[in-house]
């Protein structure tokens, strides 16, 4: 059995109240027994419970971070971000998946709201408006993360990913691809509709250029290999001749069900762009092109915000990064 405050004092001899001023404010109780409680706890082996004493001051010192998909080394990346600046405030980083489930990640705001953290990061399956503004009343701070905030009264740190959907089709376009397929969703995620939305704006910069959707119904290999099979059963001139992927795990997967038989090559063929820029892609078997996130950066200043909000030191802000583009081969203009 745990041995407990009440353990301390009785062995002391001294008050429950004694004991916590011996814990928590030794300067106010007499050397004489500061020395005695101490006695009793080296005697007892007392070991203080500081999870529950943060809770009873109203806060503990973790932080909540939803994301959407921890398989996705994005989000892996942000949680590495927003563990390091929490540590260096004497913080820890409490990591819940939604797996892009709106009542998991209920389920984890729930959570973190009974634990009393420091303040929850999310990365939204939805509007999380109303959910955060209980969150608020309630005393607990959240920023968003990878999305913008919309007006809803939060900080937020995202990227502009319509820049960024812009910017892949733009530079498919200019190694002289016209017929790009976008490999996506669902849309019901805002990131897939606005780099869709910034790919629609470079194809309508190009007037003999065309767009085809192919949607899927998540945003991982397994669903890129599918998207990437259905073209490659295509007749060799009914395929696009370029993909952007609405993230890099969709692009490996449409890279390993193009080139697994050998009928289609990449990117003489076919090139794929994705998006994220995750370490996987410069490995894979075609280096792939991408758009670059921040994304430890931007867990890093994720924190930050929610530190300053938290202390009262900081008003609302979003912060949006632009994203950049990192071209490997398999991207490579036609010679």
């Amino acid at each position: 059995m745990a041995v407990s405050v009440k353990d301390v004092a009785a062995l002391a001899r001294v008050s429950v109240g004694t004991v916590s001023n011996v814990l928590n404010q030794p300067d106010k109780v007499a050397p004489a027994t500061v020395s005695r409680v101490q006695a009793a706890i080296d005697e007892l082996g007392f070991v203080r419970n500081d999870a529950a004493r943060q809770l009873r001051a109203g806060r503990s010192r973790s932080i909540g971070l939803v994301v959407l998909d921890v398989r996705n080394p994005f989000f892996t990346d942000i949680a590495r971000g927003a563990e390091q600046r929490a540590a260096e405030n004497n913080l820890s980083v409490l990591l819940g998946n939604s797996d892009d489930d709106a009542s998991r990640e209920a389920s984890y705001l729930d959570l973190f709201e009974q634990q009393r953290v420091h303040g929850v990061l999310i990365s939204p399956v939805d509007d999380p408006t109303e959910r955060l503004e209980r969150l608020r009343e309630h005393g607990i701070t959240a920023v968003l993360v990878d999305r913008p905030s919309d007006g809803s009264g939060f900080s937020s740190v995202s990227v502009d990913d319509v820049s960024g959907g812009y910017m892949a089709v733009r530079h498919l376009l200019d190694t002289g691809r016209r017929r790009i397929a976008f490999i996506g969703g669902p849309d019901s995620v805002r990131q897939v509709a606005d780099r869709l939305t910034g790919a629609k704006r470079a194809i309508a910069e190009q007037p003999d250029a065309s767009l085809e959707l192919v949607p899927t119904t998540a945003l991982t290999v397994l669903a890129g290999r599918a998207a990437g099979e259905s073209l490659r059963e295509r007749a060799s001139d009914e395929r696009p001749d370029a993909v952007f992927a609405a993230n890099d795990l969709l692009a490996v997967g449409v890279l390993q069900a193009l080139v697994m038989l050998g009928e289609v090559s990449v990117p003489e063929d076919i090139a794929i762009i994705g998006y994220d820029d995750i370490d996987f892609s410069s490995a894979a078997v075609v280096p792939l092109s991408s758009i670059r996130q921040p994304s430890e950066l931007i867990g890093l200043r994720a924190v930050e915000l929610l530190i300053a909000e938290v202390s009262g030191a900081g008003v609302t802000e979003q912060i949006v990064f632009q994203p950049e583009l990192v071209v490997r081969d398999s991207t490579r203009p036609r010679a």
